[in-house]
C-alpha cells in the first residue's frame, strides 16, 4: 500500500473539515488556515491552505512535523 500524497490540488475536496485561522490574523487575509481531516486517506494529518485561495491546494503534514515547524517559528 502506498502512502497518501502530502498535498491535494483542491482543499475543497476535504469535505466536512473545519478550517481554523490564527487568532493573530488581521483582516487582510494574509495567513494560512489549518484543519484536521477526518475519516479517509488524510485522517490524522494536518492540512494547511492559503487563506486567500480557499479552494486552492492544501499541504498535508504529519502532526509531529507540523509541531516542529511551529516550534521553529518562535
Amino acid at each position: 500500500m502506498s502512502a497518501p500524497p502530502r498535498h491535494i490540488p483542491a482543499s475543497s475536496s476535504l469535505h466536512g473539515v473545519r478550517w481554523l485561522r490564527s487568532s493573530r490574523s488581521t483582516g487582510c487575509n494574509n495567513c494560512v488556515e489549518t484543519a484536521r481531516p477526518g475519516p479517509g486517506p488524510w485522517k490524522g494529518l494536518v492540512a494547511v491552505r492559503d487563506s486567500k485561495n480557499v479552494t486552492g491546494p492544501a499541504l498535508l503534514f504529519a502532526p509531529d512535523a507540523w509541531e516542529d515547524f511551529l516550534s521553529g517559528l518562535h
